[in-house]
């Protein structure tokens, strides 16, 4: 079996290709790797100017060693083998958007350090209960969510009270899985 890609290896190959210093840049795509990433290494700490990190369609179990980026902006980590949400403490405070869409994610236990997320593609995931699924009201800035695809959204839908339900315990939302959400009592007031 091939080894593994380091975030080492995967910069040097994106340097070669970009151009582009990872100590400098601003958007930094390391997605699809082959063989694929397994390991978000220390080697991130070097991408202090990223904004935007893309680290899709990888086989990542964990989210680490983000300490680094301090002006990480969006974090793309959809289709990989991601099971929980700790490690994004790091970014807590610069994180606006963190796509994690296509994991194996069940419990959101950690999201409330995203102070500034505003929004959160999390489809096809496991997330099953809505005790987890409040954890998102703690999300003062949230504003977008893609929750399809979660064993919990396709019960809830199966049943026609979705979109309801999951506006009514994270109120905040403007657009929820696609879709713009419109407040019955803000249409009366107006």
């Amino acid at each position: 079996m091939a080894k593994a890609t380091t975030i080492k290896e995967a910069l040097a190959r994106w340097e070669e290709k970009s151009g582009q210093k990872p100590s400098e840049a601003k958007e930094v795509k390391l997605y699809a790797q082959i063989p694929p990433v397994e390991k978000m290494d220390a080697s991130l700490s070097m991408l202090a100017n990223c904004e935007k990190l893309s680290l899709s369609t990888n086989c990542i179990e964990k989210i680490a060693n983000l300490n680094g980026l301090k002006n990480l902006r969006i974090l793309s980590l959809g289709r990989n083998n991601i099971k929980n949400l700790n490690g994004l403490e790091a970014v807590g405070d610069t994180l606006e958007e963190l796509w994690i869409s296509y994991n194996f994610i069940e419990k959101l236990k950690g999201i409330h350090v995203m102070k500034r997320l505003k929004i959160l593609y999390m489809s096809n995931n496991l997330v099953r209960e809505w005790g987890e699924f409040v954890k998102l009201a703690e999300l003062g800035c949230l504003e977008e969510l893609v929750f399809v695809g979660n064993p919990l959204e396709e019960k809830c839908s199966s049943e026609g009270n979705w979109i309801d339900e999951a506006t009514r315990r994270v109120p905040r939302l403007k657009k929820l899985d696609g879709v713009p959400v419109i407040k019955e009592d803000e249409e009366e007031e107006g």
